[in-house]
């Protein structure tokens, strides 16, 4: 990918609130108001976790407190039978679409579908396997690195390098949802530009939108936001996401 400005990558997420039109909407919002890409998640709630309500399969703090994690999958995920319809509306309006796939199954499901580029989620960057996977597809392949160290993310990066991606971008992100602008330290997407001597970007998870623009000034050319509709008010990830026109503001 040649990037010549800060590419931004609108990720619907879970703010479809389990409505199709709502996820249809959420591709025209980000195409309006100029964003570059717009980003699915690909999964299903068994491939994920276990319907169980032992107090370890409980989330203990944070946005999802008390929230048992089969029941946040599942009420999370774009399903399955969406993608296909989703794909083919974001091409019809002319934005670029792809999605984080969770599982190597669906790296299988997406490429059905001529998936353009592949994202990797923090909580899953040291899954080889699925680097691999998506490395041998030959497509451009994202990864955040939000819960790794710098040794976990030259691992990563070599296997995906060695088994075929011909291009990998490194997004500096904060996993705590939402993140607070102390919990940052930008200087580390100097560190990954040094380090790896690639494309860095940030995955931004803040309430505040002065942290991707201060990634920019920093050196990031990717900015990943969440977002949502202009008068939305619920949704999962509502509380760290974008609203509408708040999209133009990274343009």
């Amino acid at each position: 990918m040649n990037i010549k400005k800060p590419f931004l990558i609108a990720e619907i997420s879970a703010n479809h609130s389990g409505s199709l039109h709502r996820a249809k909407q959420l591709i025209k919002c980000a195409k309006i108001n100029g964003a570059d890409a717009v980003k699915l998640q690909t999964y299903s709630p068994e491939t994920m976790t276990i319907n169980s309500k032992k107090k370890y399969f409980k989330i203990q703090n944070g946005l999802w407190k008390n929230r048992y994690l089969w029941e946040l999958y599942e009420k999370a995920q774009t399903p399955l039978s969406w993608h296909k319809y989703l794909f083919d509306y974001a091409k019809k309006i002319k934005i670029k679409i792809f999605s984080t796939p969770f599982d190597e199954t669906s790296v299988d499901f997406l490429e059905k579908l001529k998936c353009p580029m592949y994202k990797v989620a923090s909580c899953e960057m040291t899954d080889l396997p699925l680097i691999k996977k998506i490395a041998k597809t030959k497509k451009t392949m994202i990864i955040s690195t939000g819960l790794s160290n710098l040794d976990e993310i030259k691992t990563s990066y070599n296997v995906a390098i060695k088994n075929g991606a011909p291009n990998v971008i490194l997004l500096y992100c904060v996993s705590k949802y939402p993140s607070e602008p102390e919990d940052f330290h930008l200087n580390n997407i100097k560190i990954l530009k040094e380090k790896f001597k690639c494309t860095v970007g940030i995955s931004d998870h803040s309430i505040d939108r002065r942290i991707a623009i201060s990634a920019i000034s920093a050196g990031a050319e990717v900015i990943e936001k969440h977002i949502a509709l202009d008068r939305q008010r619920k949704g999962l990830d509502i509380k760290f996401s974008l609203k509408g026109k708040q999209i133009k503001q990274l343009r």
